[in-house]
């Protein structure tokens, strides 16, 4: 007879040789989740022998579009390696390592590598964020271009149970993407359904799954190609940037000639205004003075008045910058605008015309506008609103941008019915992520905008969205500053910025949550901050009456709820986001041709 401690104890013994392995769901997207029962750490080691042959769903990303390199990324031979419809099946050696079942490979860090973009964009979910971690003992804040590092990839060897009732010899690691079901993936792999959702531990009661993680799938057989469907197309990638054109030298003379007369003789004039200052002073004997009001109108653009010091109001300006931009003539700009006439004029200080038959955005600035300029003449990118040039007349400074024919962002979302389809919208989202990212990483030094928000960012001809007003942008060469002159737009900036001055590039990401906000509710930023201060949740405010799709809600709801970090340090940086918002933008663009 056995006893009743022995029979609990092979009771136990069972029970771990036949289970399966639990599917990760949304436990990916937050990286401080350390609790295995998801499966986040990597399978669990029950397979009925310790080491199998296992295959891996990889999708060809640039850099990895060849055999070649994919065999290099996962160290297989080219020759193993079967590329189909841009999704290779790659075969690799599954092993038990510290309790976890994966297979390791070698990866050097690259500049902004992270644990997350490493697990899910390089890797595409086939690893974790928190397996890299704890393989590594290794901060993902601590890796440093060059580095190598083990990444742990996510299979499982079938248990005894899987081998010897149901014949199968090999689970494969297949990375789900929007318009997957169980149903779907174990049909095109000739495997029972009920098979499928039992060896993720998952029912036909609850079969959800989501893009961007992980399934088993049980073969009785290898993985055949020829059941790859093709991808669907990417997003077009955002056209190039049309730098504005060099000046010939002989038409650079002229114009720094023509700036240096004008130079001349506005200094002139500056010096006789101080000695009539000075004259007016002493006869009167009082003198008057105005402290300019905090002004958050999303256009106009206040500076500080000009010192009777700054004898040369072009002396902020960096040589190059001022050859490489176009000094228009006042008059110029009257005959774009009709004089600056009310029916040209948008957002108070700002005007819209047409020099040389183009476009063009004018805005008018009171006071010194040196700064903006030199920033604004150094960046070229797409999703950033480019400047052609500048007018200094009478003190006042109007500098003349391209002009994005739809208006601003929220003359487009803040509708009864919006025109846009979800596609635009996310699209716009990942433009404005993408032209954030290119302040915080691809400028030297890093610049944070300070004032994002939806009348900030304008839409061209095609939708597409370009970042404007930079005029509250500032250089971060450190990690953070602190400020005592809060500026901004309300409801848009964050807590740290309005409470203690602290100035990062975590103030746009918190902005972005706003904008994101704003892009899939249709409300207004104050709008939204009424309805959560009155106690709504704010996935539920989120999520009410706007059709998303099921698969995708939860990941819109995440990013935004992240990005609304109340600690700036646990918001996502902008190069995560991007990320984020483009696999996102690809799954609706697949929801919506499904749709059809």
């Amino acid at each position: 007879m056995i006893s009743l401690p022995l029979l609990f104890l092979l009771l136990n013994l069972f029970s771990f040789t036949t289970a399966q392995q639990p599917y990760v769901g949304q436990s990916t997207t937050d990286c401080s989740v350390s609790d295995n029962s998801t499966s986040v750490l990597g399978y669990s080691c029950n397979g009925l022998n310790k080491t199998c042959l296992s295959y891996v769903i990889f999708r060809s990303t640039p850099p990895f579009t060849t055999v070649s390199s994919i065999s290099s990324l996962f160290s297989v031979d080219p020759s193993l390696v079967s590329l189909t419809n841009q999704q290779a099946i790659i075969p690799i050696t599954c092993s038990c390592s510290s309790n976890y079942s994966q297979s390791n490979l070698t990866y050097t860090i690259q500049q902004n590598d992270s644990y997350f973009f490493i697990a899910n964009n390089t890797l595409q979910g086939l690893s974790t964020c928190q397996a890299l971690e704890k393989q590594n003992n290794v901060s993902s804040q601590s890796l440093l271009p060059g580095m190598e590092i083990v990444v742990p990839v996510r299979c499982a060897c079938p248990t005894a149970k899987q081998v010897r009732e149901d014949g199968v010899k090999y689970l494969m690691s297949y990375n789900l993407v929007f318009g997957d079901t169980m149903d779907i993936i174990s049909q095109r792999f000739g495997v029972n359904t009920s098979k499928t959702l039992e060896a993720n531990q998952l029912s036909f009661e609850n079969p959800r799954v989501f893009p961007f993680t992980t399934i088993l799938i049980p073969l009785q057989n290898p993985p055949n190609s020829s059941l790859i469907l093709p991808l669907p197309p990417p997003p077009p990638p955002p056209p190039q940037s049309v730098s504005p054109p060099l000046l010939s030298p002989d038409s650079g003379k002229s114009k720094k000639t023509w700036v240096y007369i004008l130079a001349g003789v506005l200094g002139g004039a500056l010096v006789l205004s101080v000695i009539g200052v000075v004259v007016f002073c002493m006869l009167k004997k009082e003198s008057k003075s105005r402290e300019e009001a905090r002004n958050f109108d999303s256009f106009t653009s206040k500076k500080p008045p000009m010192s009777n010091q700054e004898l040369d109001p072009l002396d902020g300006l960096s040589g190059m910058v001022v050859e490489s931009l176009k000094v228009y003539k006042f008059h110029e700009l009257q005959s774009a605008t009709s004089d600056f006439n009310s029916s040209s004029s948008v957002g108070g200080s700002g005007y819209i015309g047409k020099i040389n038959g183009d476009g063009a955005m004018i805005k008018k600035i009171e006071g010194n506008a040196s700064e903006e300029i030199n920033l604004l003449s150094k960046l070229n990118h797409f999703n950033i609103i480019r400047l052609s040039g500048f007018c200094l007349h009478e003190g006042d400074w109007y500098l003349v941008y391209e002009h994005a024919s739809n208006g601003s962002l929220s003359d487009w979302i803040h509708t009864t019915k919006s025109l846009l389809s979800l596609s635009q919208k996310l699209q716009i989202a990942l433009d404005i992520a993408t032209g954030l990212n290119y302040l915080h990483n691809f400028v030297d030094p890093p610049y944070v905008h300070r004032d994002l928000n939806s009348n900030n960012v304008f839409l061209d001809i095609e939708f597409r969205a370009k970042i404007g007003n930079l005029g509250l942008a500032r250089s971060t060469s450190e990690d953070f500053v602190l400020t005592r002159h809060v500026e901004g737009t309300r409801g848009y900036l964050a807590p740290e910025y309005l409470e203690h001055g602290l100035v990062s590039t975590k103030l746009d990401v918190y902005a972005f949550g706003v904008v994101l906000s704003e892009i899939v509710t249709g409300q207004e930023a104050c709008e939204l901050k009424k309805e959560i201060g009155e106690g709504n949740e704010i996935e539920e405010v989120l999520i009410r009456g706007r059709l998303l799709p099921e698969g995708l809600e939860s990941y819109v709801v995440r990013l935004v709820v992240d990005c609304l970090q109340r600690d700036h340090l646990n918001r996502p940086s902008m190069d995560e986001i991007v990320l984020s918002v483009s696999k996102i933008l690809t799954a609706s663009k697949s929801w919506e041709e499904s749709s059809y």
